[in-house]
């Protein structure tokens, strides 16, 4: 893999996987249109490399919320040792169990169909449908539930909900946060929750691939590149939702979905 190669992925990933527009899907039709996908090499190095880009954007989660992990963690703790309970202590404990039963079914139901699932015309559709229900769930939703206010029932609705990011195109940040929003919760809160989410599933599979890593010049810069590229986009995203709806991200995914789904229709 060329280093030019790693640095777009890198980007690629850094925006894609913590807006709600599939970074599966990103990653996937990125080498296939360009193809870059036929080479035998690249397919090899690929493999290890998707999961090395996440964990970029991992480091850029975990440096961003670095005092909000502390605090969790802390807290979550506390509330086993001294029994002190707190907002904080609460949050740290519904993300691990929200964690656990999303987890394990994606798992799953990956295993079993990845081969499967991993084609354009797939991908395509599930971008579009994916984005016709975000615009639609957030222009209905209400906005009544703040992050810190969010409850066990939404929290872990909303963490069962990432089984369904092993349809490449369907986007784990994207079915989270219009859970999320379908539940009540505030457009910022849904997007930090959704983000908090990700770091434990992002972490095992980071630790699990972790002996395929092949720490070369291009596969570092991929990383790094997506850890710069996350960083600006997590703060980008929390201002934006501030006044902002998911209406663009909806409308990018349609249009993107049907530009792949005549892609994969017409190409020889």
């Amino acid at each position: 893999m060329s280093i030019i190669q790693s640095i777009i992925l890198g980007i690629i990933q850094g925006i894609t996987e913590l807006l709600p527009i599939s970074s599966s899907a990103h990653l996937f039709l990125i080498p296939w249109i360009f193809r870059w996908d036929s080479s035998a090499q690249f397919n090899i190095e690929f493999e290890a490399f998707d999961v090395a880009l996440h964990a970029g954007t991992l480091l850029a989660i975990g440096i961003f919320f670095f005092k909000d992990w502390i605090n969790l963690i802390k807290s979550g703790f506390n509330q086993i040792t001294k029994k002190t309970n707190t907002k904080e202590g609460k949050m740290f404990w519904y993300i691990v169990i929200a964690t656990i039963p999303g987890g394990l079914i994606g798992l799953v139901l990956d295993k079993f169909v990845e081969g499967y699932l991993k084609q354009p015309l797939i991908i395509g559709i599930a971008l579009s449908i994916m984005g016709i229900l975000l615009y639609i769930v957030d222009k209905k939703a209400k906005s009544k539930t703040n992050y810190e206010d969010m409850n066990f029932k939404q929290t872990f609705l909303i963490g069962l909900s990432q089984s369904l990011a092993f349809i490449p195109g369907v986007s784990r940040s994207g079915v989270t946060m219009t859970v999320g929003r379908m539940l009540g919760v505030k457009r910022e809160a849904a997007a930090r929750y959704s983000f908090m989410l990700s770091a434990p599933i992002v972490l095992a599979a980071t630790i699990y691939k972790f002996k395929d890593f092949n720490f070369n010049l291009s596969f570092i810069i991929g990383i790094i590149t997506s850890f710069i590229v996350g960083i600006i986009v997590i703060k980008f995203l929390l201002e934006y939702l501030k006044k902002g709806s998911f209406k663009i991200f909806a409308i990018y995914r349609v249009i993107i979905g049907i530009i792949v789904i005549a892609l994969a229709l017409t190409r020889i």
